[in-house]
């Protein structure tokens, strides 16, 4: 019996890693810092290998100060500064920005209209409407702004606080992705900033407490996961800041000439060489008309079919089946393939994460069409264990521990045809090591696997599916002579229309083109007056054009 071979001390070892990641941070052993290219540099905010005081709530921890990072760069600045980023709530980052702005430097910024009003503006009522999610951020602000702990906002604290009313005092130029004249893209995604036409700052992370130091609810909360890239290069600032010009149009001005989402020219990637670093860029969206080879997560598919050895994946939602696809080719081809995601996205039914494990969820008993479990199913994905409240917001792969995709683009259909987005990838073996300690760091202590509770749903779904055992047909892969299985619908349950006027979030979020943002939107828009029609669906800021037609045979109501 397994029993006899019992060791105290190798059950010690088994539950250390879980022991290590209840400990607080600062009584963490820091290990030693990694080389940095000198001209690609690299930060997490969950790293092991630095430590910094986190200037709000005054905790000591490990992890690099993502926020002193980008507001150290903007004090830098000479001549110009361009922020594009979804939401900036960092008061120290406002404040840096005025700075410069007092100084003669010419600041711009980009926000999603989502996160584009100064939470002080907002009245009771507006608040009690808005849904939990920003509610939460809304609570959050409160307790980042309210100095005195007296659950009162002073003006004071208010002009010291607010990002946004810090902004508009200084007098910095900014807008949002209404300033096309439209309600707004599906999502202004990205987070980058470009300073003088040659320091870059990419990241994974919005300009927020809760992203980069941690929840001021959950005094261990330490952030969202995410990662932080300062790289030297004129040439790739010009290409940001042509894709910041193509939506800034004229700014604040009267002119309807932004262009976001759809409305950007589409283009192809681009090439960059920094001495011994290749790097290559792709702004998204990328319209659906289009090959999908052409498109961000085409770029991020071509790159996974260059691997030899090992893909590691560290990602906020994976839900791309062409992606997918691809991984599975080079899983039959002897490549390692491990993947983390995100725990609120790893199980839904449009997680590839499944299709990895061999197996399908389904919603009510409906597959999506294309859905396709792998045949030769892995062990080696699963999620993070994080602190309360902290998810894991990265979307970087690492190919051969020497290329790495990263960026603010998920991979996500939302993403690839609906957002404003950069893809980044970097070769170079320096820059991929911090990737690579950052995600065995997540993967030391992952949970593998399908858990308990959703093995025993699975077990239940097979009652009302009953998918028969046929070989599928296969398309060969764009340069290996392997084959993939193309998912088909006549095989699978294919979904049953969503009632827009009942469907739960998840189950607006599983339509093709609707993300986390425009499902809220789609459920406030149905609590003001019930849909009736698909011009009533039009009217959502959101939904344009394109995607109405792809939704058109898709919902009800």
């Amino acid at each position: 019996m397994r029993l006899l071979n019992f060791s105290p001390l190798r059950f010690l070892f088994a539950f250390l890693p879980l022991i290590t990641a209840c400990e607080s941070a600062q009584d963490q052993q820091r290990l030693a810092a990694l080389p940095q290219d000198s001209l690609v540099q690299v930060y997490f905010n969950h790293t092991e290998s630095a430590e910094y005081k986190e200037p709000y709530r005054q905790q000591k921890r490990l992890g690099d100060d993502l926020e002193q990072t980008i507001v150290n760069a903007i004090a830098q600045a000479d001549s110009t500064i361009d922020v594009a980023v979804q939401e900036l709530r960092l008061p120290k980052i406002a404040q840096a920005l005025v700075e410069r702005q007092k100084a003669g430097v010419k600041v711009r910024v980009i926000l999603d209209n989502t996160y584009s009003r100064a939470w002080s503006t907002f009245t009771a009522t507006e608040v009690a409407k808005l849904p939990p999610r920003e509610r939460d951020h809304y609570n959050e602000f409160r307790q980042l702004v309210d100095r005195n702990h007296d659950n009162q906002l002073s003006p004071a604290e208010i002009n010291q606080g607010d990002a946004l009313v810090v902004l508009t005092l200084g007098k910095v130029s900014w807008i949002d992705d209404t300033a096309d004249g439209s309600g707004g893209s599906s999502l202004m995604h990205h987070k980058f900033v470009v300073i003088d036409g040659r320091t870059l700052i990419v990241t994974s992370a919005n300009f927020t407490t809760s992203d980069i130091h941690g929840d001021f609810s959950n005094s261990n909360s330490l952030g969202n996961a995410n990662n932080l890239l300062k790289i030297d290069s004129p040439k790739l600032a010009a290409l940001f800041t042509q894709e910041f010009n193509l939506m800034w149009g004229d700014g604040p001005g009267f002119l309807a000439d932004s262009k976001f989402g759809l409305k950007k020219p589409f283009r192809l990637v681009k090439q960059i060489q920094l001495e011994s670093t290749n790097i290559k860029v792709q702004f998204s969206l990328t319209s659906p008309t289009l090959p999908w080879k052409q498109s961000s997560n085409g770029l991020i598919g071509k790159t996974l079919n260059s691997a030899i050895e090992s893909v590691d994946l560290a990602l906020f939602v994976f839900s791309d089946q062409g992606i997918a696809n691809i991984l599975e080719i080079e899983h039959q081809q002897g490549v390692q393939v491990r993947a983390l995601i995100e725990p609120s996205f790893a199980y839904r039914p449009y997680s590839e994460g499944l299709d990895m494990m061999g197996v399908s969820f389904g919603n009510n008993c409906k597959y999506e069409a294309d859905n396709h479990p792998w045949q030769q199913a892995i062990a080696t994905v699963g999620i993070p264990q994080l602190l309360k409240g902290d998810l894991l917001h990265h979307k970087f792969g690492v190919i051969d521990q020497q290329t790495v995709i990263t960026g603010s683009h998920n991979w996500s259909e939302a993403a690839n045809s609906g957002n404003d987005e950069t893809v980044l990838v970097i070769q170079n073996s320096t820059v991929a090591a911090h990737y690579q300690r950052e995600f065995e760091r997540l993967y030391a202590n992952a949970r593998l696997g399908l858990p308990d509770n959703l093995q025993k749903k699975i077990q239940l779904q097979k009652q009302c599916f009953q998918l028969p055992i046929t070989s599928r047909p296969v398309i060969a892969s764009s340069n290996r002579n392997s084959v993939v299985p193309i998912p088909n619908e006549s095989k699978y349950q294919v979904s049953q229309k969503v009632n827009l006027n009942t469907a739960s979030l998840e189950e607006l979020e599983a339509l093709p083109g609707v993300g986390a943002k425009l499902a809220e939107r789609i459920i406030t828009a149905r609590q003001q007056k019930m849909f009736t029609s698909l011009e009533d669906l039009d009217q959502v800021p959101g939904v344009g054009p394109n995607l109405l037609q792809k939704l058109s045979d898709r919902v009800t109501w």
